[in-house]
C-alpha cells in the first residue's frame, strides 16, 4: 500500500468508455451526473403503510466502479448512519468516476424502534440476505435490498458497531482468501483487520458470494455518534475511492501499523468467572501486557476477599471491551489479540507521537 492513488486503472473497472452507466433498480434509475434520494419501499406496517428505506445514489458522469455504503442493518447501530450520510450528502463528487449507492438505513424498523434486530418476532436482518420473496418479513426486506442496491454494485462497504453494552476499536472484517476484498480491506486503512468470511446471511459474505466483494466496518458502540471514529471511518472510505479510481485527486492512506487476525493468530474473548460489577482498568485499542489486571469483578459489599481480578493470559491489543457494568458469570469482558513484535514496535512508537486517548479510546 502506498500513500498515493495507483497509476494504472483500477482492475474492478471494465467500462472503457467516456461516459458512466446509467444505474438502474426496480422503479427507477439514475443517469449518469446525477444525485438522487429515494425513499425505497420494502415492506407494510400492521396497518398497510409502507415501509421505506433512505437510498442516495450518486451516479458520477465519468465510468468506473459501483460501491455501495451501508448501514444500521442493526437499528441501534448508529455510527455508520453518519459516515453513510456524509459521503452521500457532503463530500465533493464532481469529479466522480462511477457510483456510490448509500443505504444509510437498511433496517428502518429497528431504527424507530432503537432497537438491534426487525421489531416484527426480532429478526436480524444482517442474517436474512440475501433475502427471498414469499418467505419471512425480514427475508423479504433483505430480498428488496439486496436485488436492487446491493446486486448491481462493485464493491461494497457495510458499517456496523458492537452490541449493546460493549464497544469496539475501528477494524475491518473481511474473507482475506479473497484478492479483491484484500485490496478492499488493505485500502480502507484500518490497524486492524479481522479475516474470516464471516456468518451465513450476513450482508458481507452473502453480497461476497454474489459476486461484490464487500467488508464490514465495525466501530465503537451502539447508541451514539462517536465523531473521532466517524472521521477514521471517512478517512477509509476516502482511501478506498482513491484506491479503486473513484475520486482520482484524492491520495490512498496508510494506517501505520496493521496487523492481520486469521485463526492462526493468539486471540481470545476474556469472559467473567464471576458475577458482580466491573470496573475496567484498559479502553478499548490499548495495549496490555502479560499479566496485567484488565479489570476486577466485586459484589456490592466490595470486600477484599471477594474481588476477582481478571489478568491478561498473553501481552495483546483490546479490539473490544464491556461498556455495560455488570455481568454474569460467562459474560464477556474484553477481545484480545496478540502482537507480531514489529507491529508491537510500530504502535508503541506511535503512542509517544501521538495522545492514544485521543487516538484510540475516543
Amino acid at each position: 500500500m502506498t500513500d498515493t492513488r495507483p497509476d494504472d486503472p483500477p482492475d474492478i473497472e471494465s467500462n472503457d468508455s467516456t461516459d458512466n452507466d446509467v444505474f438502474t433498480y426496480n422503479g427507477g434509475r439514475v443517469d449518469p451526473g446525477e444525485s438522487v434520494n429515494i425513499r425505497y419501499g420494502i415492506s407494510e406496517t400492521y396497518l398497510g403503510d409502507p415501509v421505506r428505506i433512505p437510498v442516495t445514489v450518486v451516479n458520477g458522469q465519468y465510468p468506473g466502479p459501483t460501491v455501495f455504503l451501508s448501514a444500521a442493518a442493526h437499528g441501534d447501530e448508529l455510527n455508520g448512519i453518519e459516515v453513510v450520510r456524509e459521503v452521500a450528502h457532503d463530500w465533493d463528487h464532481a469529479e466522480l468516476h462511477g457510483a456510490l449507492v448509500c443505504l444509510p438505513v437498511m433496517n428502518v424498523p429497528g431504527f424507530l424502534a432503537q432497537e438491534r434486530y426487525l421489531p416484527i418476532y426480532d429478526r436480524d436482518l444482517n442474517r436474512s440476505f440475501p433475502g427471498r420473496e414469499g418467505s419471512t418479513s425480514a427475508r423479504r426486506m433483505a430480498h428488496r435490498i439486496f436485488t436492487n442496491f446491493i446486486e448491481p454494485c462493485d464493491l461494497g462497504l457495510d458499517f456496523h458497531t458492537s452490541t449493546r453494552g460493549r464497544t469496539n476499536m475501528l477494524h475491518v472484517r473481511a474473507d482475506m482468501d479473497h484478492t479483491d476484498i484484500v485490496r478492499l480491506a488493505n485500502a480502507f486503512s484500518s490497524n486492524v483487520i479481522i479475516d474470516g468470511q464471516g456468518p451465513s446471511g450476513t450482508l458481507r459474505r452473502e453480497a461476497t458470494d454474489t459476486g461484490v466483494p464487500t467488508i464490514t466496518i465495525e466501530m465503537g458502540e451502539a447508541h451514539r455518534f462517536q465523531r473521532s471514529l466517524i472521521d477514521r471511518a471517512l478517512t477509509g472510505v476516502a482511501s478506498v475511492c482513491a484506491e479503486f479510481g473513484l475520486h482520482r485527486d484524492s491520495a490512498v492512506h496508510w494506517p501505520g501499523w496493521r496487523i492481520l487476525i486469521d485463526d492462526t493468530d493468539e486471540k481470545t474473548w476474556l469472559r467473567a468467572d464471576a458475577g458482580g460489577m466491573v470496573d475496567m482498568k484498559h479502553g478499548r485499542g490499548e495495549l496490555v501486557e502479560e499479566g496485567d489486571v484488565i479489570c476486577t469483578i466485586t459484589d456490592p459489599f466490595k470486600e477484599e476477599e471477594d474481588i476477582v481480578s481478571v489478568e491478561a493470559p498473553f501481552t495483546g491489543l483490546i479490539v473490544g471491551v464491556l461498556e455495560n457494568p455488570v455481568v454474569y458469570p460467562g459474560n464477556p469482558l474484553c477481545h484480545l489479540v496478540g502482537l507480531e513484535p514489529e507491529t508491537r514496535t510500530a504502535l508503541e512508537r506511535e503512542r509517544t507521537d501521538v495522545d492514544p486517548l485521543l487516538r484510540y479510546l475516543e
